[in-house]
């Protein structure tokens, strides 16, 4: 079974009698729809809708939750958390003693993840519609493939910022948060919750995370992605020749429509929607002179 030691991650607790309602108010997703035994990715945005801080969250004990997020942007994170706790009853702490690691496919529960130990938690990850990913909350593991668990993200079409865009720089719907269970939209009111549904409910969202392949190998991340030399996106996580890339679908369905080569750098791409998506490429594209 393929895993892989993510040594760039963190794990912060939020717990006691305030800690559901304190973060069902401020953060993205839907907590009433957080089943034990998953971890659902999230955000906390900005007032003006874009994210600030992406994580997947889960259940930790009778009242406790936990989010694992980047780990150089944990410290923050907890700074944040703490501005908004006010009055709850709630303690914020970062856990240092634990690692993180991610296995996938047919045997994503057993082998190397039963010899981790006793004192483990084992979470579904919900991102994954196609393959079965299992993230694991140990004191122990071991490195495992990290560029196999990149190529498996890619193909998937699963984007994290710092990999894939810039925390401050994207909006939930631009990085499939909308699709992946990481935005209720069903719940009460949370910090930049008026963009996010009005982008929702007007069908506005543009930028979008789609999938790039090329004949060859691909440019690294940041790579500008054009088509006749305007920009139409950007170029993220890279394996191989496939890689993300976070794009205006308006402009990459017209390069389509007129047969315009879609570039990253000096590198010919095609740019597909992940598989499981349920968005499309809008009916009535943009032409170059109203791009």
């Amino acid at each position: 079974m393929p895993f892989a030691l993510l040594k760039d991650r963190a794990l912060i607790s939020v717990s006691g009698p305030d800690a559901e309602h304190f973060l069902q108010n401020i953060l993205t997703t839907d907590l009433d729809t957080l089943s034990p035994g998953e971890a659902k990715p999230g955000a906390l945005l900005a007032p003006q809708g874009k994210i600030l801080f992406d994580f997947l969250i889960s259940r930790a004990g009778e009242n406790g939750l936990r989010l694992e997020c980047r780990a150089d942007i944990a410290d923050d994170f907890v700074r944040r958390l703490m501005l908004y706790r006010l009055r709850a009853k709630a303690e914020i702490a970062k856990q240092d003693q634990l690692f993180v690691t991610v296995g996938w496919g047919d045997g994503s529960t057993a082998s190397h993840f039963d010899s981790i130990g006793a004192d483990s938690t084992t979470l579904t990850d919900a991102r994954f519609r196609d393959v079965a990913v299992r993230r694991v909350y140990s004191g122990a593991a071991g490195d495992g493939d990290a560029e196999a668990w990149q190529a498996l993200r890619i193909a998937n079409g699963i984007a994290e910022s710092g990999s894939d865009y810039q925390l401050g720089d994207a909006f939930p719907h631009d990085v499939l948060l909308d699709e992946t269970g990481g935005v209720g939209f069903k719940k009460g009111c949370y910090v930049g919750q008026e963009v996010v549904s009005r982008m929702q409910h007007r069908g506005t969202a543009r930028r979008r995370v789609l999938i790039a392949v090329a004949a060859g190998s691909l440019p690294p991340a940041g790579t500008e992605v054009t088509v006749n030399g305007r920009p139409v996106g950007t170029l993220g996580s890279v394996s191989g020749g496939r890689g993300l890339a976070i794009a205006r679908i308006d402009r990459v369905k017209t390069a389509l429509d007129a047969c315009d080569a879609i570039m990253a750098g000096e590198t010919a791409i095609f740019l597909a929607i992940p598989a499981w998506a349920k968005f499309t490429f809008p009916r009535d594209a943009v032409s170059a002179e109203e791009a």
